[in-house]
């Protein structure tokens, strides 16, 4: 026994040593890896990369800016159902254990040693914590001992439910997801409150290898591994056995989420936001720093413009004739794949493409590109239809005369005829429109060209054209704000300016007369006359005219020479339609925007377009305190009395001038056209009570349009029809009328007082109505006696240009 008690004791001599030994080894290993160990507290703050989100005015989705589509959600925000889905997947000890769990390890070991089909990881979800976020992916057994090291530091620093709410938020989900509120939305089209118990258990069952079960690639081993998951959930207790068995049996109904600025046609406007975030914040805050941006699209507003515009820019196009096929195929195989191998532009919906299959004199037989599967494979269905020699008479050629089998051609469906379509061609011609709140500058609808997908150059915003004879209401408001009235008498008179270089400039009218006489102010803009606007502004003086220019934004630094005056200078129609905003408004100063307001990550407001000041409008509560009170700082560049007297007599300009095709809306609307040499652009610039709109077109180098293209013909219907739409279910009203204005009834050919049939009412400031006669002075034009208004200028008509004017003139600038 003393010999057995011997053995015994040397043996637990020898044990107590080795486990001393081992101790100090292991400490030992323990110090050795934790003395470089990355600092838990950077998870305090961790703040993930999150895409920013632009909302349109009426709250949807209008695009979304990531590296990594991302959606913060915190732990409070994600339902039970969600996080009992990834506990059962990946971690089922993951409330008891302290970052490791032995009983996982030894379960994975049993699995993978038995060859299960399902294989599983050892990590807990707090290593994975530790290894997305502190340690790396790498693959070594020292990685693995510093993400152990971490995984218990995390647990004592952290609680469970912040330890998930990272984990929740940057695990990768496939498809370019991170995080289970991104994935829920661009899988399920859902968010996470709304998804099923088989849609949680498919996001549970993506971080062990979301490419492996991708739903459209491998859509069975993904179902498989779904229905592991539940299976998981209901042995942990978290649903029954009946609502597992009824989720295996579902489909996998994944519904990823189609988002586009396509969806509104708004790719030109969505461009346009990213492009100021950037500008405002860079690249890094725009893609990961999670802004909330709510736009000023009006959705509705915004189809309407595009279809206006579209609408016209087609109805010039097909004016000039068919250009021919856009590609053509051989049809003797599987013209399908053929057909939906040629790129279609994805913003000219109903536009499709299609191929000829066989025409004849009355009709062609088109086979439609094939639609895709949410795989992004072609689908197998082939689909034809007719293009009668009714839906391409615009070609004024038969069928057989335009078309031959192969041709590969866009076609819009016949509503009236299912079956049938019509033949379309992408306009040579392009063109702008933009729509926007003429007291706030926010822009309701911007269509930047036909097509963003065709070309991303935005026509509203980066083209610099001339505005031709739109600019010349300004020149008149010019005049009105210093000493003339609509009535004040001008020449339509030939004019000839000597210029520094010793040239004569002679300014023609459009029709090519060689003027008509006397006439009214009102008259000059109506009918737009170039010799009446070249004199007044020669009278008035071209550096006055360029101030108000740079005051309403249309110029920065506008050339001080008469040519100017008839809309020479290159603009954009984005500033024109802000400054005719301007004219609507009465004179207040404007600046246009896309975007209402931005707020960053946390919800904080960082910007804010409308800077008005609202005196009690952060009251607690009613309390008999006097109503919140709007403060507008906003700059009075032009009077508001000149505002309504040039808006009036853009009335005239629909009514009795050169837009009278808008004038059948029978609404109170005023706006100018604009045709500039050679008809290279055309404009319309217009307005509503409440609603300012611009539209323009022209070819991109410019080129001129024919020797008919007038801005009435083809811009003025454009903004007709666009108004017919957007103003549909309002009532019409008239301008507002601001305290001082007279109206007083005159005959629209003299200005002198009138009344009966053919007068028109007349709009007046203070001291200016017309007199009852008129003086004349030495030359033919009749003038008003001298009266003045604000100590403004004489309000009378220049001097006969029929000869030479030999001085060079305050006008002129010498350098035209």
């Amino acid at each position: 026994m003393r010999g057995f008690g011997r053995l015994f004791g040397f043996l637990f001599a020898t044990g107590a040593i080795l486990f001393v030994l081992g101790a100090i080894g292991v400490a030992a290993v323990i110090y050795s890896y934790s003395k470089d160990l990355p600092d838990t507290a950077a998870l305090k703050n961790y703040e993930p990369p999150v895409m920013t989100r632009v909302h349109a005015g009426d709250g949807s989705i209008l695009a979304e800016y990531a590296h990594e589509r991302r959606l913060y959600l915190p732990s409070a925000a994600i339902p039970p159902l969600v996080k009992q889905a990834f506990i059962s997947a990946e971690d089922k000890n993951f409330y008891t254990h302290n970052g490791v769990d032995p009983e996982g390890v030894l379960r994975a070991l049993a699995v993978m040693l038995q060859g299960g089909r399902h294989i599983q990881g050892a990590s807990t979800i707090t290593q994975q914590v530790a290894k997305n976020f502190l340690v790396g992916s790498e693959r070594s057994f020292d990685r693995k001992i510093r993400e152990a090291l971490i995984s218990f530091r995390i647990e004592s620093a952290y609680s469970k439910e912040k330890i998930l709410e990272l984990y929740l938020n940057e695990i990768y989900l496939g498809l370019g997801n991170y995080g289970v509120a991104a994935a829920a939305l661009n899988y399920f089209n859902k968010s996470v409150h709304e998804l099923t118990i088989s849609e949680v258990a498919y996001l549970a069952a993506l971080p062990k290898a979301p490419s492996e079960l991708n739903p459209f690639r491998n859509r069975d081993k993904a179902i498989a591994r779904r229905n592991y998951v539940i299976g998981r959930m209901a042995d942990d207790g978290y649903i029954s056995r009946q609502d597992a068995e009824k989720a295996k049996a579902e489909p996998l109904n994944v519904n990823p989420r189609a988002l586009s600025p396509n969806t509104y046609v708004a790719g030109y406007f969505a461009e346009e936001v990213r492009r100021e975030l950037s500008e405002r914040y860079g690249d890094k805050k725009l893609y990961e720093g999670g802004l909330s941006v709510r736009a000023t699209l009006d959705p509705k507003m915004q189809v309407m413009a595009r279809r206006a515009l579209v609408d016209g820019l087609v109805r010039f196009d097909e004016a000039h004739g068919f250009r021919g096929a856009i590609q053509h195929i051989d049809v003797s195989g599987d013209w399908g794949a053929s057909l939906g191998a040629i790129p279609a532009l994805g913003d000219v919906a109903p536009w499709r493409l299609a191929v000829v299959l066989d025409v004849s004199d009355s009709q062609a037989r088109i086979g439609l590109q094939p639609g895709k599967e949410k795989s992004g494979e072609l689908r197998r269905e082939r689909e034809t239809g007719i293009l009668p020699a009714s839906g391409m008479s615009w070609t004024r050629r038969s069928p057989r005369g335009a078309l031959s089998v192969g041709d590969v051609v866009y076609v819009e469906p016949n509503e009236k005829s299912p079956g049938q379509y019509r033949l379309r061609q992408v306009p040579d011609i392009s063109g702008a429109l933009v729509a926007m709140d003429p007291y706030t500058g926010r822009v309701f609808a911007m269509v930047g060209g036909f097509s963003y997908d065709q070309s991303e150059f935005n026509r509203a915003t980066q083209a610099q054209r001339q505005p031709g004879s739109s600019f010349k209401p300004f020149v008149y408001a010019t005049a009105l704000d210093n000493g003339y009235t609509p009535s004040s008498i001008i020449l339509d008179e030939p004019i000839e300016i000597m210029q520094a270089n010793g040239e004569v400039w002679s300014p023609e009218n459009f029709e090519g007369d060689q003027g008509t006489g006397p006439h009214t102010l009102r008259y000059g803009v109506e009918h737009s006359k170039n010799m009446m606007t070249v004199r007044l502004a020669k009278d008035l003086g071209m550096p006055l005219i360029v101030e108000y220019a740079k005051r309403f934004g249309i110029y920065d630094d506008l050339l001080p020479v008469l040519s100017m005056s008839l809309g020479a200078g290159e603009t954009t129609l984005m500033r024109m339609t802000t400054a005719y905003s301007m004219l609507a408004n009465g004179g207040k100063r404007i600046k246009p925007t896309l975007i209402d307001r931005i707020q960053d990550r946390w919800g904080k407001t960082i910007f804010r377009h409308d800077e008005r000041e609202c005196i009690g409008c952060d009251a607690v509560k009613w309390d008999n305190q006097n109503e919140p009170k709007l403060v507008d700082k906003r700059e009075q560049v032009l009077d508001p009395l000149t505002a309504y007297q040039i808006t009036s007599i853009m009335e005239g300009v629909i009514q009795r001038g050169t837009a009278q095709r808008i004038n059948n809306l029978g609404r109170h609307l005023a706006g100018k056209t604009g045709t500039t040499n050679d008809a290279k652009d055309l404009w319309f610039v217009g307005y509503s009570p409440d609603l300012a709109v611009g539209v323009y077109i022209g070819f991109d180098r410019p080129r001129s349009m024919g020797d008919q293209a007038q801005a009435a013909i083809y811009a003025a219907p454009i903004f007709r029809d666009f108004m017919a739409l957007a103003l549909k279910d309002k009532p019409d009203a008239p301008f507002r009328v601001p305290p001082g204005i007279k109206l007083i009834s005159v005959d629209p050919k003299t200005g002198m007082r009138a009344s009966g049939a053919g007068s028109i009412l007349e709009a007046f400031k203070p001291g200016t109505a017309p007199p009852d006669s008129y003086s004349y002075v030495s030359d033919s034009a009749p003038r008003p006696a001298p009266q003045r208004s604000g100590g403004g200028r004489s309000g009378g008509g220049a001097s006969s240009g029929g000869d030479v004017d030999r001085a060079v003139g305050s006008g002129t600038g010498g350098l035209y």
